[in-house]
């Protein structure tokens, strides 16, 4: 039965291509390591030019008949899939708890779920990608949506599960193929997504897993056979990756990083915005690119705020990311912890107040305490520069107008979010903000059903929601003379 399925952490091979697993030892050997303890898990090997080259054959191969299949037919096979991994949530949230440290209480509601409700959401609407009719008098024209081709999707660590789905199903519905690269810090669980659509009926060579470092994904961003590039990650490979592949003037998308604002004014229900900061910084321990981590605070609120944030942090339980009790989890990885420490040793030495946290527990795995400034000015480095771990700075602002001109005064524009009891404010306010996307009275909601991504340097185009599907596909117009041709000679 499919509730006592186990995933086992070393995988069958390296890759996924056509339908199967594929090894080839030639490539260099990345390790998987669980962030809880620092132990080997599991070996896979960087996808070599046969490999990549082997997957890129076998999708246009495929892509060239899927375009033909009924879109109908394409959103069956899709949410069949999400169905299987319904039906497979705990085993898979328990491989991605090994592959990103994430607490299971966490990857049991937030990751292989997100996933399915993505292949559900685009399986669902994908017999509706229609094109329209357009009446010109006694003429008239049409226009056809169709798909781009082959996509290489590039991953990052933190939702590995919830990304492959997010790019996979769009791109699917709308006809194309994927190939999926994995960040090389969790290369599992993208394996089990391929597994799952080859299950639910998805023709070989149209989603494919290769493991890789950037070589990897630059190969795919500048590869001739490659129409389209979605990346989640880092600005600085954002920008790597829409170079490269703007030399092939390649459709892109880019999902980047933030220094998202939260903006919490002094009629604020206290717990509520309390626990909005909680979740904009410290759920995946800090690890999300839409956080709000820089959190203005109105003067009259601030001091409460900090005693009430300082009182729920008494909350986190730091623990086996595998019992269901944990809510607080290790670092990714050694380096991604550094990074923090450094971070945190930077806030203290420019004269930010460490109210509690950002310490090292003294075992084995990669685990900081969750961490709170307070006292932080726009100037400091840990309020321009995205840390991507558990460090929460608090800023206080006094009016409206000044909170607002703060709060955009970032290169980053992911997300923002705004904690207030006045509707009217709170719309005003988030008109103001120069974010992709906003929350109000809440923070890091991530429906399916609602268009993600950001402004600015955090990124292009969107994912999810009807919107996604613009960046899938093309129009072709289809012009219909009904009378003779006139012509000059």
């Amino acid at each position: 039965m499919t509730m006592d399925i186990e995933y086992d952490t070393q995988p069958k091979a390296s890759h996924y291509v056509d339908g199967a697993y594929l090894e080839d030892d030639a490539g260099e050997v990345i390790e998987v390591i669980y962030p809880a303890t620092g132990a080997v898990i599991g070996r896979v090997h960087q996808a070599t030019d046969g490999v990549i080259e082997k997957a890129v054959a076998a999708a246009r191969r495929a892509q060239a008949e899927w375009a033909k299949v009924s879109p109908r037919e394409r959103g069956r096979i899709l949410t069949r899939a999400a169905q299987i991994m319904r039906e497979r949530n705990r085993p898979l949230s328990v491989l991605e708890t090994y592959d990103t440290g994430k607490p299971l209480q966490e990857t049991l509601v937030a990751d292989a779920t997100s996933g399915a409700d993505a292949l559900e959401y685009f399986g669902g609407i994908a017999a509706g990608l229609t094109g329209e009719h357009i009446p010109l008098g006694e003429d008239w024209a049409y226009t056809m949506r169709e798909p781009l081709g082959v996509c290489a999707g590039i991953g990052a660590w933190n939702y590995p599960t919830q990304i492959a789905c997010w790019k996979a199903a769009p791109a699917l519905a709308c006809g194309n193929a994927m190939i999926f690269k994995p960040s090389e810090t969790t290369p599992l669980c993208a394996l089990k997504v391929a597994e799952i659509l080859t299950e639910a009926g998805l023709p070989d060579g149209l989603f494919q897993v290769l493991q890789g470092m950037g070589p990897v994904g630059a190969a795919l961003s500048t590869h001739p056979g490659i129409d389209k590039v979605s990346l989640t990650g880092s600005v600085p490979t954002g920008q790597k990756v829409y170079a490269a592949a703007a030399g092939e003037l390649k459709h892109v998308t880019m999902e980047l990083g933030g220094k998202s604002p939260m903006l919490v004014f002094n009629d604020a229900d206290l717990d509520d915005a309390v626990g909005g900061a909680i979740l904009g910084n410290f759920y995946s321990s800090g690890q999300i690119c839409s956080n709000g981590t820089r959190v203005f605070v109105q003067k009259g609120l601030k001091d409460r705020f900090v005693e009430r944030l300082q009182e729920r942090l008494e909350g986190a339980v730091i623990g086996d990311p595998l019992d269901e009790a944990t809510n607080f989890g290790p670092m990714v990885s050694q380096r991604q912890m550094e990074i923090v420490q450094g971070y945190l040793e930077k806030g203290v030495a420019e004269g930010a107040r460490l109210v509690t946290g950002g310490k090292r527990l003294d075992q084995d795995g990669f685990w900081l305490t969750p961490a709170i400034f307070d006292g932080v000015t726009d100037e400091m480095t840990i309020a321009r520069e995205e840390i991507f771990g558990p460090v929460l700075s608090v800023f206080e602002f006094e009016t409206e107008e000044e909170g607002i001109a703060r709060a955009n005064d970032t290169p980053f524009g992911l997300s923002a979010g705004v904690f207030t009891r006045d509707i009217s404010r709170a719309h005003r306010v988030i008109g103001e903000l120069q974010a992709g996307t906003c929350f109000i009275n809440s923070y890091n909601d991530a429906p399916v059903e609602m268009p993600f991504g950001g402004v600015k340097m955090s990124g292009v185009g969107r994912e999810n929601a009807k919107a996604a599907i613009e960046h899938y596909s093309q129009v072709k117009s289809v012009y219909v003379r009904m009378g003779r041709v006139e012509a000059p000679f």
